[in-house]
This record gives structure tokens, sequence and C-alpha cells, in this order.
């Protein structure tokens, strides 16, 4: 029964993002539908949460998606408890659209278990499938789409060589299971379009099913989730999902007259020099950075063997005097760690790995140390007003230095990757983005400089 006549009064949705870009993603999702949306960078304390008094979604951007198992039981459980506080009626864990984990790093399976533990919601929906973003969820398996050619997961051309999470296997139910020992059901692609979704959704839950999935192809189907999920909220629920499920919360409640439609973006006008930081190594993110040197911006690498050895402080310096050179002479610059999946650097990362003994996930995060300190260190020297990060684990390096303590939507420029207002202690706004490694069209940086909505 669709009874609702008018969205709740209030907040809508309190989310955690398991890492900074990912946390954008839903924040984007809900301010350009009209629902004013912040994202913090910590856990908010009572005066964070006056200051932003009437907004609908309240956010925390964290880092789980790096992190093992034991790290989540401590830091998620406390934050998870925060925002089951505010009694929402949507709790939502986020996770990236392409679901790649691990037992080992930034575990779903532990984080849905740490939910479920953690919160009074009786029950979640998993939605993964986002046809905006390319995702596609057909019978519980996984595709993804690039330059228009679908991929299962496990053949992406990205993501089964992912150097950390690499994922083999598309059905989610089975990735999910090397996680959890918990029940996990499935609303199907036929259950959906033949009028079953709610009696499934029923059927899966009086099995004990309390984590549920449901599978996604195309709009149509996402507004059906929505509503399928909307009405089943019952006193509240725990979602472990992609911007899947916001976007189709959102399609919802625009079908249902219940959210009217967002008004026209508004172009924040360019900026004389950008700086982008990129620690992602995807295809996309390969492209961009090409598109970049070949359009003046000024190419910083950093060296992956320098910067996680004795001498990173050096290597830092370096390249942050390299970066503030090419600004300070009116260009453009981008410091990297590596150019795509193909990088030389990759396989040295990995090669050090093998020789020292420290994991490859502590490695990135060295590398992302660096970046963040590089990023800061420009941005304040040169007095920028904008720049571009790449990369999860970069992109909480460098909004952590900068004293960044919530962000907030102000430009769509690629789905899932937002320009944002970043509100500092005791500083000024910034202008920044935060961008997946598989977001934007291939001039994202220079649509960034211009200020260009899409």
């Amino acid at each position: 029964m669709d009874a609702d006549t008018a969205l709740p009064e209030g907040r809508l949705i309190a989310f955690y993002g398991d890492d900074f870009t990912g946390s954008t993603d839903v924040m984007e999702v809900l301010a350009f539908a009209g629902l004013p949306t912040v994202l913090f960078l910590d856990v908010p304390d009572a005066d964070d949460l006056q200051r932003f008094a009437g907004y609908r979604g309240i956010g925390i951007a964290g880092t789980a998606r790096s992190r093992a198992p034991e790290w989540m039981q401590k830091h998620l459980t406390p934050a998870l408890q925060a925002l089951d506080a505010l009694n929402t009626p949507v709790m939502h864990y986020k996770v990236c659209s392409t679901f790649d984990s691990s037992p080992t790093a930034g575990s779903i399976g532990c984080a849905l278990d740490i939910g479920l533990a953690a919160t009074r919601r009786a029950w979640c929906p998993m939605v993964v499938g986002a046809p905006k973003l390319r995702r596609y969820q057909a019978f519980g398996n996984l595709f993804a789409a690039v330059d228009g050619v679908g991929y299962r997961l496990d053949r992406h051309p990205t993501m089964a060589r992912h150097p950390v999470t690499p994922m083999d296997e598309a059905d989610l139910r089975r990735h999910l299971a090397r996680q959890t020992a918990a029940a996990i059901g499935l609303v199907d692609v036929v259950a959906l379009t033949t009028g079953r979704g709610e009696a499934a959704l029923a059927e899966a839950r009086a099995a004990g099913q309390r984590a549920v999935l449901f599978d996604v192809i195309d709009d149509a189907m996402l507004i059906e989730v929505g509503r399928i999920i909307w009405n089943a909220r019952g006193g509240g629920l725990f979602a472990v999902a992609s911007s899947g499920l916001t976007y189709a919360l959102v399609a919802w409640w625009r079908a249902a007259g219940l959210l009217p439609q967002a008004a026209p973006p508004v172009s924040r006008g360019p900026v004389d020099r950008l700086l982008v930081v990129s620690g992602s190594c995807s295809p996309v993110t390969e492209a961009q950075i090409g598109w970049a040197m070949a359009n003046g911006f000024v190419p910083v690498r950093l060296n992956v063997a320098a910067a996680t050895g004795p001498d990173a402080a050096a290597e830092t310096a370096r390249v942050t005097e390299a970066a503030r050179a090419a600004l300070d002479n009116g260009h453009d610059a981008i410091v990297f760690s590596a150019e795509g999946p193909g990088d030389p650097g990759i396989a040295l990362l990995h090669a050090i790995a093998a020789q020292t003994g420290r994991a490859a996930g502590d490695l990135q995060g060295s590398l992302a140390a660096a970046l963040g300190a590089v990023a800061a260190s420009v941005t304040e020297r040169c007095g920028l007003t904008r720049l571009v990060v790449a990369g999860g684990d970069t992109s909480g390096e460098v909004t952590q230095r900068l004293g960044i303590q919530a962000l907030e939507a102000i430009m769509p420029v690629a789905p899932g990757g937002p320009l944002c207002l970043g509100h500092r202690r005791g500083q000024g706004p910034l202008e920044i983005l935060l961008k997946g490694g598989q977001i934007g069209r291939v001039d994202l940086f220079g649509q960034v400089k211009r200020g260009a909505p899409s």
C-alpha cells in the first residue's frame, strides 16, 4: 500500500560512507534532489548538528573500505550508533557500486554484521545497481559498463585486477558468504517485473534473511525497488548499499509526487589555476590524466619507492616544490602516484610489499599520506580556492590535512563526483571535488577548472 502523501519532517537519511569519494556520491544524490545534506568528516557532536539544523541528510565520510575487520569493529560501532540515534527512517552504510571488498580489507559482510548488531533496525535492504552510474544487477550478479561495454564484475578490466580487493566473484551472495554468516536474500528481476517484489521480500524475511539484495537493471526497476523499500521501512531500516539505494528512493519519491523536480544547476565560474592530486589507478583516471597532460597541466609523479621508504619526507618535499613552482608560474598541476592500471609503480608497490613483508594496503596508505601532505601544503602556499582529488584513501588524507570539517555538494560535475564546498575550522571554505576511480568523462579536470555543471 502506498499511503504516504508527504515525506516525513526532519532528517530523512543518515549515512556512513566507507570511503570519502563514495560518501560524496550519496550527498550529491540527495542535495541535487532538493534535500539539503551535509557530510561530516568525523562523528558530529551536538554543536555540529545544530550548525546544520534543518538538513535532511546527515552523513559521515569514513575510511572503512581500506580497513581490516578489527579496525571496523572498533570504529564502526560508535559511528553507526551515533547515526542510529538520529532516528532517521533510513540509515545507510554506503559501499562502492563495484562492491569490491574482501574478508580482510573493507569487508562489507563485517559492516553488515556490525550494523545489524549496533542499531535498532529490523532488516537490511542491499541495492547495488545504479543505472546512472552504469552499474546493473541481475539475478544477484553485478555488472558494470566501461565505454559502453558491460562486464560481469569478475571480468571487469579494472575491478578484476584491483590491487587490494580484486573481484573474482560477480554473484554478490557468494561474494558476501566469504565475509559473513548472515543469510542473504534476493528480490530478483523476475519478481520485480511480474509484480511479486513485495511478496519476494516478505518470503525472504520470513525465511530469516534480514539482509536482502534487490536486482536493478533500468530506471523503471529502480523506481519499483525504491517503492518497495520505502513502504517496508517500518520503524526504520539499516541499508548496506551503493548510492543505488539513494537513487531508488529519490526516484520513487518523485514518481509518487512526494518530491518535486529540483532546480537546474548553477555554474560556479572558472578559477585561474587548478591542482589535481591522484592516487587512483583506474583506466578512467588514466584517460583523464592523459587529457590533462595534453592540455597544459604540468605532471608531477610521486615516486612509489621513495614515498614508502625512509626518504618519504624528502620525496614529499620534492613533489610539493615541483607542484608549487608550476602553479606559481601560472600553470595547472597534476600530482599522481600512478597513471593507470598498467603503471609500473603498481608492480613496484607489490614488489616492495613482498620484499619488506608490509601489506599492500599499508603501502597504499603511505602513498595517500604523501599525496595528502602535498595537496595541503600546495593549496595553502599557493592560495588555491579549488582542487580535485582522485582516489578514496587520498581524498581522506587531503581533507583531513586541510582541516575540512564538513562538505556540501554545490555543483554537479559527474554522477558520483560533485563539486563540494569544504567547511574548514578557523579558515575560509574551499571548493573540492573528490573523485572515485571510475568517475567522470575524459575532460573532467578541465570541466572543474571552468566551473561548468553537468
